[in-house]
Order: C-alpha cells, then structure tokens, then sequence
C-alpha cells in the first residue's frame, strides 16, 4: 500500500485543502481581532457543528473516537493554536512551524502503528526540513518563544489527531464530512469552559456583543472551509493512505501561508523564501514518488551493469 501513487483525483484534493489550510492563518489573526483565542475557537466547532448535522446521519465510529478525534485534532490542536497567534507569533510564522506536526506523525506513527520509514520517505524529509529552516531563519518578525512552543504543542496535538484518523477509517467507507460535523460536538464545552477559566465571563461577554463583521466572516471561513471541507477530505486521504504518505502534504501549508501573511498584513518575502519553498516543494517530490524514481533508475543503470557482471 506503501508504494501506490495516489490518484490524480485524491492529489488535486491534496493540494486544495493545503491552499485552503494556508489561507486558514491569515483568517485565524484577522478574527483575533475581534474575539479572544478560546472563544474564537469554540465558536468555530459550533457553527461547524450547527446547523450541518441536522442533515446528516453521524457514521458508525465508536464514540472514543469521536472523543479522541474532537479532544486532539480540535480542542488541542486549534486551543493551542489561537493563543499561540494571539500572543503575537505572526500568522506566516505559524503556518511553517504548525508543519512540524509531519515529523510528529512519522514518529508516532512508527511507534504506534508500526509503519516502517522508507529511504525516500526519510530523503524528503530532510529536504523537507532544510526549506523549513530555510524559510525559519529569515522570516524577518520576532517569534515570541511562548508563541513558538504553543505552536509546536498545536503540531503535536494534529499528529495525534492524524493518528486518531487512521484508526477512524479502519472501520470502512463512510461520510467524512458526516464524521467531522458531529467529531465538532466535542471541542465547544471544553474551550467554552477553558475560556470562562481563563479569558473570563467579561471578555466572553463584550466579545459577543460587539461581534462585526470581519470576526463573523473570518469565523465563516475557519468553519466551513478550513473545517467542514478541509478536514473531511483529509480524513478521506488519510483513509485510503498510509499516514506518512499523506501526512508530507502539509509542509506546503508554509508556502500558503508565508504568501498570505505577505498579501494580507505586508510580512515580506526575501529569496530565501523561495529557496526554502523550493526544498519543500522537492522534499515532497521525493517523499511521494522518489520510490518509483529509484526503481525506474535501477531498471535503466542497474540492469544492465548486472547482466555484464553475469
């Protein structure tokens, strides 16, 4: 299974749900703005949840899983994430860091389920990580290390999550939008009661009075395309696939983001950029089809060698 490319159709989601995720970031700090983390946070799986899973049937999953699927890739993932923007790590920042959830994957996933690591799969990622470094070391906007670190916590959390995906569909076809619409019953009472805890009534309160429509809007897009599409058709990919054969994917998210962050709130874009970007974009190259590429070039420059050994 390790070694089936993925089909054309199943690629083009691949890189939609990247763009659409990249994009995410820029949506998060713009309704920062107007609402504190927690809450913004909880308000996303409400009307993630509402009013989509009066329309539809949940799937057959045991209901740990819906726990474990809501409580790692929602509550821990994105509670992580919002505080980490809202303390000031800049949106591009964010979305290059959060990506650190693919070597978390690649981890836990040879731990947990005991999916062996392949030469090009290991290749790539070192690709992988250079443009990362890359990209990191001369982005040009101070990176808060509480902002880092809860960053690197939000990444650890969506490996879980990746993990929690993968057992979810072990249990056959089924709805993935269906399964992330009521997966979104979990997240809202444990950040709503982080947020009372932490943020307090008062904040809670004038955020919800004085709500405009920016907040609204960015709220629309963190809901329904970042959560209803993007995490259903995740959940589709990783499915089919083998975890660390989609989980690569999302070290283009930077790319996403990194040119947002430049459109949206002026972050600038030095060449470096570009060369990280290209060692990122290479490392998935590798990652996905440096298995076939090695076959391909053994056929041509090995055989021949061995028939004149013979």
């Amino acid at each position: 299974m390790n070694k089936t490319p993925l089909r054309p159709r199943d690629l083009a989601l691949a890189f939609i749900v990247i763009v659409v995720w990249g994009v995410n970031f820029a949506a998060i700090k713009l309704g920062l703005n107007g609402m504190p983390p927690l809450l913004l946070a909880a308000m996303r799986f409400v009307l993630a949840a509402f009013p989509a899973l009066l329309f539809l049937r949940p799937p057959k999953v045991p209901l740990r899983l819906y726990l474990s699927f809501g409580l790692t890739m929602s509550v821990g993932q994105f509670a992580f994430l919002f505080t980490a923007i809202h303390v000031g790590m800049p949106s591009g920042l964010a979305s290059l860091v959060l990506q650190a959830q693919a070597f978390f994957t690649l981890v836990l996933t040879a731990l947990w389920l005991k999916e062996k690591w392949h030469g090009n799969q290991l290749a790539g990622l070192v690709l992988a990580a250079g443009g990362l470094m890359l990209i990191g070391s001369a982005h040009g906007v101070s990176m808060p290390l509480a902002g880092f670190l809860l960053t690197l916590a939000a990444a650890f959390m969506w490996a879980c999550g990746n993990l929690v995906s993968r057992a979810v569909g072990r249990h056959g076809p089924m709805n993935q939008l269906a399964f992330v619409v009521w997966a979104s019953l979990v997240p809202p009472l444990p950040l709503l009661a982080l947020s009372g805890v932490m943020e307090g009534p008062e904040a809670i309160s004038a955020a919800l009075q004085n709500i405009n429509l920016q907040t609204l809007m960015a709220l629309a897009y963190i809901a329904w395309a970042s959560t209803l599409f993007g995490y259903s058709v995740w959940n589709f990919l990783m499915s089919r696939y083998p975890v660390n054969r989609i989980a690569p994917f999302t070290l283009l998210v930077p790319l996403v983001g990194l040119s947002t962050g430049w459109l949206m709130f002026g972050e600038t874009l030095q060449p470096v950029h570009f060369a990280g970007g290209a060692l990122l974009m290479l490392g998935l190259v590798v990652n996905l089809f440096g298995a076939g590429l090695l076959t391909r070039l053994y056929r041509v420059l090995g055989g021949p060698w061995h028939r004149s050994r013979r």
